[in-house]
Parts: structure tokens; C-alpha cells; sequence
């Protein structure tokens, strides 16, 4: 069965695609160590998304009337998904493993990332029990993902009496010139931002945020963090800066120390590191596996109904042995210290 892995390898999400990849073909050869899907050894099949809609729909038609793909696991930002569900129709499976901002209904997709909601829940408890009221300054991307993640944000913050939203502010992608909008989040005289950037281009505001010399006074909050970035920002802009994920390579847990041996072992000492967004692969990969076997077809529509109703074979995330595949996972908050992430008691 040739299972393809839809991935940007360029662009602002680009920098995950080492990681994606990594994690996929250990997942891979996981399910093919348990004798492959419906009986057939599984071949991973690498596919570039590029850095657009289109081009990830293209893409994805490609592999499928061309290479003979049978199956869809994909990592690309929000505003892919539609043109990459169109493109694959009915013809084959589809999953989606990343963080999104939540409200997809097309049944077409299987999505198995936490959503705005999940991720933002913890943060705003967080701050609500710590100190006065906030004064919140929301910013990030021109796209679906940050839009619609910081409208449920301003939502949750105006319900929960955690304080105000101050500012609001969104930039192009590929628009690094943050001068303006660093302005702005000092004249409003907000103590708590929430950017919503994408990849590099978070790693690019985290430094220039910090370059501003805001770090000292303004607290950061964001779920779109993980070690890649993390490593990239560099930890003398850290100060103040909070996460939420389903996953981080710190998390002690069974699964996840089980999960990271078996890695090392596939890739060596110094792999990319394992990160939720790559690792949001090998979740999609035995998801798709597990849902797969349990319709004991490859038909887009008896596979998706096996969702919520199927145990997935294997995952990093969460203290289940076998969960249902697709089930909602524990959201660990975390403060960043440094390169390192310590993990706060929920309130």
C-alpha cells in the first residue's frame, strides 16, 4: 500500500519537514513490523505541499493519478486543507495530524490535531489565576488558522472575566517587518500577547519581539511553539514566553519514552528533534493504519466512520496503551526556560 505523506518542504512551515518525515517513516515501519495494512507492506511516499493552496492541491493529484498514492496523511497549514480535500475528493483516505483553529465539518477529513480551543483553555485559566486582570494584544498571520484561533480567543477571554483585549493585529505571510506592530503592542500597553505566526515566521517575531525589548514586561503566550522553533528563536528571547501542546519531547510519560527510544534508534543520536508538529505524523500514520483496518477497506468513507470507535495501535502522546484513534489527548501548558520547557500544574 502506498501511503503518502503531504508536507511543505518549503516555505514558512518548512522547517518541519525533516521532523515530519522522521517520525513517519518510524510509524511506518512500525505498521509494517505488524505485518503492513490489510495485509500489504506499507511504502511511505514523501510529497512536497509546497507553499500554497494550490500548490498542495497540485501536488496531491500528482501523487495520486501518477504514483498510485492510496492513502493521505498531511501537515500543512490551515489554508491548504480545503483545495487538498477538494483535490482528493472520495478517492482515498485522508488525514490531517496538525494543530487547527477546530470547526472542520467535512467528512472528507479526519482531523487528529487539538484545536484553538483545547490549546487555549489552559493559558486562560492560567492567567486568570495569576495576578490581576490582562490586558490581552492579539496577533499573528493573515490566514484561517490565526484569525479564527484568536476570534475563540477574544471569545474566551471576554467570557472568563480574565481581563480585556486591548489590540488586534495581522500581517501578511512573508511580511517580517514587525516594527510597526511592536509599536503598536507598546502603545496599548498590553501585558499579555498572544502571536499567532507560522514556523519561521514565529521565530522571526519571537526575536524581533525581543530585540523591541519587550520580553521583561510582556507576558507571551502561544500553542504554535515547539522545539524547532524554540531552538531557532534562540533562549535569550525567551523571557515570559508560555506554550500549550499535546506534545512536547520533554513530556515523561510511557508512551512518549517508548516513542523516543524506538526513534533514536531508527535515526540515530542527533535527529531532527521530535516536536509536536512532526511528531503529529506518527500519530496520523497508525491512525490511518488503525482506522484502515478496522473498515478492512480502503474506501475514504467506511475509513472515516471508524473514527472514535477504533483503537490505534500506537502514540506518543497521552498515557493510554492503544486509545480510540482520534480521541482527545491531555494539553500540557508549559513556561519556556531557556531551550527547556517546564510543565505548570493545571489550575
Amino acid at each position: 500500500m502506498k501511503l503518502g505523506l503531504l508536507v511543505p518542504q518549503k516555505g514558512p512551515s518548512g522547517l518541519w519537514a525533516a521532523s515530519a518525515i522522521c517520525c513517519a517513516e518510524l510509524a511506518v515501519l512500525e505498521l509494517n513490523e505488524r505485518g503492513g495494512v490489510l495485509g500489504q507492506p506499507v511504502e511511505l511516499v514523501s510529497i512536497d505541499a509546497g507553499a500554497s493552496g494550490a500548490s498542495a492541491a497540485f501536488a496531491v493529484e500528482g501523487a495520486i493519478g501518477e504514483r498510485g498514492v492510496q492513502a493521505i496523511v498531511g501537515m500543512f497549514p490551515s489554508y491548504a486543507r480545503t483545495p487538498v480535500a477538494r483535490a482528493i475528493g472520495r478517492r482515498v483516505p485522508f488525514v490531517y495530524t496538525p494543530q487547527f483553529e477546530g470547526f472542520e465539518r467535512d467528512k472528507r477529513i479526519v482531523t487528529t490535531g487539538e484545536t484553538a480551543r483545547e490549546l487555549l483553555e489552559p493559558a486562560i485559566e492560567w492567567f486568570k489565576g495569576h495576578g490581576g486582570p490582562k490586558r490581552f494584544f492579539l496577533c499573528g498571520n493573515d490566514y484561517i488558522w490565526p484569525r479564527a484561533s484568536l476570534a475563540v480567543a477574544r471569545a474566551m477571554i471576554g467570557h472568563s472575566s480574565v481581563g480585556s483585549v486591548v489590540g488586534e493585529r495581522y500581517l501578511p505571510l512573508g511580511d517580517q517587518s514587525y516594527h510597526e506592530l511592536l509599536a503598536c503592542i507598546a502603545a496599548s500597553r498590553a501585558n499579555v500577547v498572544l502571536p499567532f505566526f507560522l514556523g519561521s515566521e514565529a521565530i522571526a517575531f519571537h526575536r524581533a519581539f525581543s530585540e523591541a525589548g519587550l520580553t521583561s514586561r510582556v507576558l507571551r503566550f502561544t500553542p504554535a511553539l515547539d522545539e524547532t522553533i524554540l531552538y531557532g528563536i534562540g533562549e535569550r528571547a525567551t523571557d515570559n514566553l508560555y506554550a500549550s501542546s499535546a506534545y512536547f519531547g520533554a513530556v515523561a510519560s510511557r508512551n512518549n519514552g517508548a516513542f523516543l527510544e524506538r526513534y533514536h534508534r531508527l535515526h540515530g543520536e542527533s535527529p531532527p528533534p521530535a516536536n509536536a508538529f512532526g511528531q503529529s505524523c506518527y500519530e496520523g500514520v497508525h491512525c490511518l493504519g488503525s482506522l484502515i483496518e478496522a473498515a478492512n477497506t480502503l474506501n475514504a468513507g467506511a475509513v472515516s466512520r471508524e473514527l472514535g470507535r477504533t483503537r490505534q495501535h500506537r502514540t506518543a502522546r497521552g498515557e493510554d496503551r492503544d486509545p480510540i484513534a482520534g480521541a482527545r489527548q491531555p494539553i500540557h501548558f508549559a513556561r519556556v526556560d531557556g531551550y527547556d520547557f517546564t510543565f505548570l500544574p493545571a489550575i
